[in-house]
């Protein structure tokens, strides 16, 4: 069974892929490297009325990201962000603002394999005796090469990485393929170093 790729990643998530602490992927986030979202019911924002993915600033909830993990569980948020929008929006209904805890805040599948990215976030893949794996990564390696040879490198690694996904659903009748994190990882010191990039 082949499942479509993940769509979210919880904090935690993040934190513990890049071994890093859940206070770091907040500051990341206060600085705009990120965006933090999450699932709220229907609120009022004067006369808009805002419901579902939103956008919230890891700044309103600072208490919730102590190190020492003396903060509290939950915080409130006052202020938020709608999916399609740019502009911060001031909760007026309910007056408090909503609860949010860490555990429902989420970062985009899109944002965070693009941080991985910029930043050159790689995970190791399994090697030496025992190793094993489900997809063919050396015939990738091979069409990888043969690719960049003919065609030269795309504008983007994102594009090289779904060429990837291609070739292997090609390779099984589209039965069995690897998710995009793991051909980017794959394929991110290539680009790096074809690109000059620096690590």
């Amino acid at each position: 069974m082949n499942l479509p790729p993940r769509v979210f990643y919880t904090l935690s998530d993040a934190a513990s892929h890049w071994n890093c602490n859940v206070a770091d992927v907040a500051g990341w986030a206060a600085a705009g490297k990120l965006r933090i979202t999450t699932g709220i019911g229907l609120v009022r924002c004067g006369d808009a009325v805002v419901a579902g993915q939103v956008t919230i600033s890891p700044m309103e909830v600072l208490p919730l990201f102590r190190r020492c993990g003396t903060g509290p569980a939950v915080g409130t948020v006052r202020r938020i962000m709608a999916h399609d929008s740019t502009e911060w929006q001031i909760i007026t209904d309910p007056a408090a603002g909503i609860p949010v805890a860490i555990a429902d805040m989420l970062i985009l599948a899109e944002d965070f394999h693009a941080f991985e990215e910029e930043y050159g976030i790689v995970r190791r893949a399994p090697a030496g005796p025992g190793a094993s794996s489900p997809y063919n990564w050396e015939g990738m390696m091979v069409a990888l090469v043969v690719r960049i040879v003919e065609q030269g490198l795309p504008s983007t690694q994102a594009e090289l990485v779904a060429e990837m996904q291609v070739w292997f659903a090609d390779q099984s009748d589209g039965k069995k393929m690897p998710d995009s994190r793991s051909i980017r990882r794959r394929i991110t010191p290539i680009w790096r170093a074809l690109r000059r990039e620096d690590p």
